[in-house]
């Protein structure tokens, strides 16, 4: 029985991960990709990456349903962000923000829909 949660566990810890590492190179994007002298795209991509990547982390160790609600709004904040905070116009920080904001987005509704799709069950 523990190894089948174990498995369980670490099917669902699957998507936290990659949450984790696309925050991480969200945050990393600035210097990898040369926009540091846009302060308005790095300071965003500084600031959104380490909040999915920290609450992604969190969720790994202790999920709470509110972390998969963070994490979709980060994602769809970082996807708008470009507009929202007019810098669109540098095609790499636009880039970036987009492809990791609707990939994080995705993920966590996609969390969120299979958590309420197929609710935990209570057995005593």
């Amino acid at each position: 029985m523990f190894d089948r949660l174990t498995t369980l566990n670490i099917k669902e810890n699957v998507i936290d991960v990659v949450n984790v590492v696309l925050g991480v190179c969200l945050a990393l994007a600035p210097w990898a990709l040369d926009f540091t002298a846009e302060a308005t795209a790095a300071w965003n991509a500084w600031i959104t990456g380490a909040a999915i990547a920290l609450v992604a982390l969190g969720a790994i160790v202790a999920f709470n349903e509110w972390e998969e609600w963070v994490n979709l709004a980060l994602g769809v904040w970082a996807a708008i962000a470009p507009w929202a905070v007019a810098f669109s116009e540098n095609a790499a920080a636009s880039g970036v923000h987009l492809a990791v904001g609707i990939a994080v987005a995705v993920l966590a509704a996609a969390r969120l829909w299979f958590m309420h799709r197929n609710p935990p069950r209570v057995t005593a």
